[in-house]
């Protein structure tokens, strides 16, 4: 899954893992539901992050990104 400002024609995106912060939410709701007092949950924080390069846009602004850089990402859109 593809960060939203990227796939809506940003050049790049680089931020948490939405579907991998939902699983964590997740399990801190139903720890919750099972009676765990939400204040002695510990806090959490995103551990995935992803790095994804709208090709397209960067095609129509002139850029070249470089090669290393598109290796570097998560994901290439074109």
């Amino acid at each position: 899954m593809h960060c939203a400002a990227a796939a809506d024609g940003g050049l790049i995106s680089y931020g948490v893992d939405l579907p991998n912060l939902f699983r964590q939410s997740a399990v801190y709701a139903d720890r919750i539901l099972r009676g765990a007092n939400p204040a002695d949950l510990p806090i959490s924080q995103p551990t995935k992050f992803e790095l994804v390069i709208n090709l397209t846009t960067a095609k129509a602004f002139g850029i070249t990104v470089p090669l290393a850089l598109m290796v570097r990402a998560d994901e290439l859109l074109d």
